[in-house]
């Protein structure tokens, strides 16, 4: 399968070969969702927290006297079921939402999603990019001349700073390694573009 690879220019400079083991996978939605799933609740951060009994401030003396009252005996203001109370059975910030999914399966997800993403023909390249200015005007400009469908999603060989920089302030606009590649990214955007090596170095990553 091949993409084509534009220049700084916005003009085709190449047509490039897309790794058959990678680009030409059968897709899966299964493994997909699965893979999706997966992320998205390990990413999840256990925020909702009640206090139980033990950890509400108060409560050290009883109510009322334990007899002749013709009430319940209570021992503590602070027990559940009393007003201001702790929470029994409540939502606590030692939650584990980690979802465990096997590295293979975890690689075969994300070759069908970016065979999937191929087939539709949402990818293309980017020969290079170099600014010395690292103006953000530039970066739009050529954005326009690109392919781009309603979003994008840059895939770098490494970590570029001066790229991320000029990036930033674009909306719908994305860039990681390709070391970093995920689900959710591909699920979410609709263009790939992979910068310089960056199919090469997917290569080795994730097929090698």
């Amino acid at each position: 399968m091949k993409i084509k690879v534009y220049n700084q220019k916005g003009e085709v400079a190449k047509d490039l070969n897309l790794p058959k083991e990678i680009f030409e996978v059968e897709f899966n939605g299964g493994l997909i969702h699965r893979a999706l799933i997966r992320q998205l609740s390990n990413s999840r951060a256990s925020i909702a927290h009640t206090l139980e009994k033990g950890e509400v401030r108060g409560g050290g003396r009883k109510p009322f006297r334990q007899k002749g009252t013709g009430r319940a005996r209570q021992g503590s203001t602070r027990s559940p079921h009393m007003p201001g109370g702790g929470v029994a059975f409540g939502p606590r910030n030692n939650a584990n939402f980690e979802i465990q999914m096997p590295k293979k399966m975890r690689r075969k997800a994300l070759f069908s999603a970016l065979s999937q993403v191929a087939r539709e023909e949402r990818i293309f390249g980017l020969d290079a990019y170099s600014d010395k200015d690292l103006k953000t005007k530039n970066f739009v400009e050529l954005l326009k001349q690109l392919p781009v469908a309603r979003n994008c999603l840059f895939v770098t060989s490494a970590k570029d700073a001066d790229f991320l920089r000029v990036t930033k302030n674009v909306p719908n606009v994305k860039v990681i390694p390709a070391a970093y590649l995920n689900i959710h990214d591909l699920t979410k955007f609709k263009s790939v573009c992979f910068v310089g090596e960056s199919v090469n170095t997917t290569k080795e990553v994730f097929a090698n």
